[in-house]
């Protein structure tokens, strides 16, 4: 089983002259989806209100056959208003409210996954991002943990603690995926592959870094992998490196790589291995940014 932790919330996209359009996401829900889709057993770990937009996202996991770990609270619904450019790439201004329970509240969600996901928002705000900080510490031992930072820098007040945060986050991990445009923001004075080969020297078995268009790259003991982008017509980029993420999960998943167990093979990938996956990943993303809104492709759609 694969547990996904982090935000849940409501996007409604502006661009152009057509009306706003409202759709289901949060960087870790879309990974949880995108897993799912991809044929993958998924807990989602969470928090969204009993109110309407609540009932969305509550019945898009159902329909995506995602488990949820806990039920609505009495907050409101995390919302997120987008503006998308004439690149198809989304800012967004937030109405975000991240709690989470004690851990004994979804602790069967944790001591029954072979891996868990988390990143994003849910990392860095608090009183949630202390839970989950924790949750991660409690999987640790037997489960494989994957995060990507998806840095949102309307949350960071201190440049220096984000660094802190991000990189308590990559010391726990076996797997990282990244943007060049996070490192670029995290470390300013040096270059995207310097960045990527300090996290792996952190402790990941497997660092990934999206550079939009222009494909992805990959990081292991055995060494380094470059796989360019597939050409498609954009619809926007909404929700692409959310899919990516989910991909190269799935294909570590699919090579049976997952659990503390396997930590040292996974330490063990070889740069032919690497690039099979990061490819799977690049394909899987080039599906999600040709249709509109975080909207990851099922397994048989990845060509």
């Amino acid at each position: 089983m694969l547990t996904v932790m982090g935000e849940g919330l409501v996007d409604v996209l502006s661009g152009g002259i057509s009306a706003p359009k409202t759709y289901v996401g949060g960087s870790p829900l879309n990974v949880s989806v995108a897993l799912a889709r991809l044929g993958h057993p998924v807990t989602f770990v969470s928090r969204y209100g009993d109110d309407g937009p609540g009932n969305k996202i509550r019945d898009y996991l159902t329909a995506n056959s995602v488990r949820e770990a806990l039920g609505p609270d009495e907050l409101p619904t995390s919302t997120a208003r987008g503006t998308l450019d004439p690149a198809g790439t989304a800012t967004y201004d937030f109405d975000f409210s991240w709690k989470l329970p004690e851990i004994s509240a979804f602790e069967s969600a944790l001591k029954d996954a072979q891996l868990v996901h988390t990143g994003s928002i849910a990392c860095v705000v608090e009183p949630g991002a202390t839970t989950v900080l924790r949750a991660v510490e409690t999987a640790h031992p037997h489960a494989t943990i994957t995060y990507d930072p998806n840095i949102r820098p309307t949350f960071v007040s201190n440049h220096a603690e984000a660094v802190a945060q991000a990189e308590r986050f990559v010391k726990l991990s076996d797997v990282v995926r990244t943007s060049d445009n996070d490192l670029d923001w995290l470390y300013p004075r040096r270059s995207v592959a310097d960045s990527a080969r300090a996290w792996r020297e952190m402790g990941p078995a497997v660092v990934t870094v999206t550079h939009g268009s222009r494909g992805a790259s990959g990081f292991v003991a055995a060494g380094e992998v470059t796989v360019p982008s597939r050409v498609v017509e954009v619809a926007d980029n909404v929700g692409s490196g959310d899919t990516f993420m989910a991909a190269l999960i799935s294909g570590i998943a699919d090579r049976e790589l997952i659990g503390a167990s396997k930590r040292e093979q996974l330490r063990q990938l070889t740069t032919e291995a690497l690039e099979q996956i990061v490819d799977f990943a690049v394909r899987a993303a080039a599906v999600t940014v040709s249709r509109s809104g975080a909207n990851p492709p099922f397994r048989h759609e990845v060509r």
